[in-house]
């Protein structure tokens, strides 16, 4: 009890031995001192020499044929509706419906193509991995901001017209949608009861989710309500606005992320690289369709208009009135885009409390004040920052309620969602760590002859890693208080925890975590680990169904290594081909010249 009563400040001499002096009680804290290690201030270098940037072009070309094989594979994988499918009885379009085979080979051809070139590509971005990246330091050269950009757009741009990709989820928005568009409540109402077990929409929904109620914040439902005003029932138009939608979304990180990473200390074209250009964004948010696009570019854009409040010189309120000043007006902006957010999907409130944290220490409150005071002394050396931690919590606080309020009352949605944020626990996730030893735990009472005991477990160990992920949560929070974590930083460690310890999680829900920390975290050990999770993620997770038997999978990842084996050897292999090529082009320049 006395460590635990020392680290918090409530015992009269703080630990064992004599009375701390007053410097040594006002030291900075020991929170997060581990976790601060993972960021390193970088410098911003030159752009890329003739060779680079031809070198650059063959990635990005490898990148994008990557990207037309998985649309084409797509075509025959891909989750297409069960109604509505556009493609059907087309010669040529229909083709790789027909060769499912076929399709699988190239899907997961391309898939790996567009994961390695992203490997590839981390040579302009970070450096290489076995010299920059593994040594923590800045390369000499990095691609410009236009080059990832382009590049990220041709990478897009086969897969915006392509069938959703490795997740049918768009098909339970456009079902709500449309239930809430008919006047009814979309938080009580399931696409069965709502629209019928034969409605066109209905047909296409997982049968998981064709008897739940919707559990996405009114905004993103809202904005599915005007979708289905315009589309009506045709999902093919439906599906392509709601992919619009996550290119908004994607479009927002892309403005927000530099602009953080400036802010931290990271290189712009890095933070690009590692969180907007990652595959898993790629295949999921865009290819996937998930509103958890709109939610993480809104949060970012929220908390890039705060921190640039906060961190500014400008007085946040008029001198000598609480009325907000220019400055404070972005901080209220921001906040209510932050709060919105959390209106698509609720995860992303938590940033409200490490933006709380930045405005309490703008306002002076800062963490060794609160902790190694005698009791008696407690509340004088810790009442400026409580009053600041207060009042930011007040200030957020507010502009949160209203934003929340107008919302749900604007749209007429109401406040059902927050009875309903627990819908997607009917999903055993092995990514998550609570589901999966749960689940494991379950198993193995179940081989013991102990019965089937999983979902007793799963009530208990859920809600044990949610409790979990609270106090470290707390913990982050006392790191950015006392000044070790920037506030974007332990936001980030803290999605990190949340993922880890939620109680179902999808791989998209690893970019909650990697986006952040991509414009804070530049240590080696989050880079590799980041790098390598994406991309095995990015590959493991494949465009099958429950009856794709071993065989099939098998032939299938065969034939896509071989695929990307031999186009790997014709762009990057100098090849006789290409020597003939290069010789050709430079007799053409002479005869020119001559």
């Amino acid at each position: 009890m006395q460590p635990a009563a020392d680290y918090l400040g409530l015992s009269r001499t703080p630990g064992a031995g004599p009375a701390r002096s007053s410097a040594d009680s006002e030291r900075r804290g020991d929170y997060g001192k581990t976790v601060a290690r993972l960021h390193d201030d970088e410098r911003e270098v030159g752009p890329l020499n003739a060779a680079e940037n031809r070198r650059l072009l063959r990635i990005k070309l490898f990148g994008a044929t990557g990207s037309v094989l998985l649309l084409i594979g797509s075509l025959g994988t891909g989750a297409v509706p069960v109604l509505q499918n556009p493609v059907a009885g087309m010669r040529v379009l229909s083709l790789p419906s027909r060769m499912w085979s076929t399709a699988l080979t190239l899907s997961i051809g391309g898939t790996i193509m567009l994961v390695v070139a992203w490997l590839l590509l981390g040579r302009f971005a970070v450096g290489r991995f076995s010299v920059e990246v593994l040594g923590g330091r800045s390369p000499e050269r990095r691609m410009t901001r236009r080059q990832a950009d382009r590049t990220l757009m041709l990478w897009i741009a086969p897969i915006v017209v392509a069938p959703p990709l490795l997740s049918k989820d768009v098909y339970s928005y456009l079902a709500q949608s449309a239930i809430a568009f008919k006047g009814m409540d979309p938080y009580v109402v399931s696409p069965v009861r709502g629209l019928g077990v034969d409605d066109v929409l209905t047909r296409s929904v997982p049968n998981l989710w064709r008897d739940t109620p919707a559990p996405y914040g009114p905004l993103f439902l809202w904005i599915g309500k005007g979708i289905t005003a315009v589309t009506g029932d045709n999902i093919t138009a439906a599906i392509f606005l709601h992919r619009l939608l996550a290119l908004v979304g994607i479009a927002l990180i892309v403005w927000a992320l530099p602009r953080l990473a400036r802010r931290c200390g990271v290189s712009s074209v890095a933070a690009l690289w590692l969180g907007a250009m990652n595959p898993l964004l790629v295949l999921h948010l865009v290819g996937g369709i998930h509103n958890e696009a709109l939610m993480l570019g809104m949060m970012l854009v929220g908390i890039e208009l705060c921190f640039r409040a906060i961190y500014g010189g400008d007085r946040l309120r008029r001198a000598g009135s609480f009325w907000p000043s220019s400055a404070g007006w972005t901080l209220v902006a921001g906040a209510a885009v932050l709060s919105a957010s959390a209106m698509i999907k609720v995860t992303s409130m938590l940033a409200l409390g490490f933006v709380g944290i930045a405005l309490a220490q703008r306002w002076g409150a800062y963490l060794p004040a609160l902790r190694h005071a005698p009791i008696g002394q407690w509340w004088e050396r810790s009442r400026r920052s409580i009053t600041a931690l207060a009042a930011a919590a007040g200030v957020l606080a507010v502009v949160l309620v209203v934003v929340m309020v107008a919302i749900c009352v604007g749209t007429g949605l109401g406040f059902g969602w927050t009875s309903t944020l627990s819908t997607g626990g009917v999903v055993r996730s092995w990514m998550s760590m609570p589901t999966l030893l749960s689940v494991t735990t379950g198993r193995i009472g179940l081989a013991l002859g102990l019965g089937d005991q999983t979902q007793a477990i799963l009530e208990v160990g859920r809600p044990l890693g949610q409790l979990v992920a609270a106090v470290f949560i707390v913990r982050w929070m006392l790191a950015s208080l006392g000044g070790r974590l920037h506030p974007l930083g332990a936001l980030g460690v803290s999605m990190a925890t949340v993922v880890v310890f939620f109680p179902f999680v999808q791989a998209w829900y690893l970019l909650w975590a990697v986006i952040p920390l991509a414009a804070w975290a530049t240590r080696p050990w989050f880079r590799l680990t980041t790098i390598a999770v994406s991309a095995i993620i990015a590959i493991v997770v494949m465009p099958t169904s429950s009856n794709t038997s071993g065989v099939v999978l098998a032939q299938g990842l065969l034939a896509g290594v071989i695929m990307v084996a031999v186009m790997t050897a014709l762009f990057f292999e100098d090849l006789s081909v290409h020597r003939w090529l290069r010789a050709r082009r430079v007799r053409a320049q002479r005869e020119e010249k001559v």
